[in-house]
């Protein structure tokens, strides 16, 4: 089980275009997962199935991690989506995402499909990991219970969206707040994040559907990273680069944190448990909250001075 993946940017495409399918293989997004769920009408759903088979096989998807979107597990396509697309290309396939989590027992119920399959399939056992939405409020509720559920849990997702609606607010676009409510997700936010922190897994922030305003999407990943969430999905190539920048440190970022960690090294070794750096009180506290920084860099493969 790998857990330590780059997860800045989450590119969804619906696995109903082959041509889109190419474009996200192409891209720069750490992760491309190819969506079977809402991205796709229900009488293609079938033969979509297909296209991620044919998308998974045949491109070069370079440095990406690659995955798929199922439907829910209480709909009639979960099964099949799991067994067609792990059959025709479970050697290359990274990452299950899931959909309409609601409690661990829909974790459990997928996980264990995998184990089945890929012990009949030959492929390595635990390989495969998954992601879950929390997009239902009984998700939120439990979503510590959820962040354990499984080994192969790697990540969870807020599904602005579809949450929106399970707690009954009054939102439009998914992801798209005014100034006036910027703060309607951070409950929802922090609680995810809290429980992936504690699990040792990813959390990552819904969509930002208002894909012409990259101001908008910038502010919405900021906030998310700020809270501890290390990365975004993506409903358009364009969004790619800024969730790639938002989820890295900054240079300015790298070289103050890289100074602070030496400066109360310095003191440590002159006897001192704190130390004014810059006109601020530093101590053991602020190297750990500066180093969250470093090791962010070093996962993103930037250069520390």
């Amino acid at each position: 089980m790998q857990r330590n993946r780059i997860r800045r940017s989450e590119l969804s495409t619906p696995a109903s275009s082959p041509k889109m399918i190419g474009q996200a293989a192409a891209s720069e997004a750490d992760f491309a997962f190819l969506d079977l769920e809402d991205a796709v009408a229900p009488d293609q759903k079938v033969q979509a199935r297909q296209n991620v088979i044919a998308g998974l096989n045949t491109h070069d998807w370079g440095r990406t991690t690659r995955g798929y979107r199922i439907n829910a597990v209480e709909t009639p396509w979960c099964h099949d989506d799991l067994i067609d697309v792990i059959t025709g290309a479970g050697a290359n396939v990274d990452i299950v995402i899931v959909p309409k989590i609601r409690t661990p027992r829909e974790v459990w119920f997928v996980d264990d499909l995998l184990t089945q399959l890929e012990h009949k399939l030959g492929l390595e056992v635990g390989r495969i990991g998954l992601e879950v939405l929390i997009e239902e409020v009984e998700a939120l509720a439990s979503v510590n219970k959820i962040a354990k559920s499984s080994p192969r849990l790697e990540a969870m997702i807020l599904g602005m969206g579809d949450l929106a609606g399970s707690q009954g607010m009054q939102l439009g676009h998914i992801g798209v707040t005014d100034s006036a409510a910027n703060d309607v997700w951070y409950y929802a936010r922090s609680q995810m994040i809290i429980a992936a922190r504690v699990a040792g897994i990813d959390a990552i922030d819904g969509v930002y559907a208002d894909f012409r305003n990259p101001d908008g999407f910038r502010q919405a990943a900021a906030e998310f990273a700020t809270l501890g969430g290390v990365g975004k999905w993506c409903i358009h190539p364009s969004q790619v680069a800024l969730a790639n920048e938002a989820y890295a440190p900054s240079e300015a970022a790298i070289a103050e944190a890289a100074s602070v960690v030496a400066a109360m090294g310095q003191a440590i070794a002159d006897g001192k448990g704190a130390a004014n750096h810059n006109g601020m009180m530093i101590d053991a506290a602020s190297v750990r909250a500066f180093q969250v920084t470093l090791d962010r860099a070093r996962m993103c493969g930037l250069a520390i001075h």
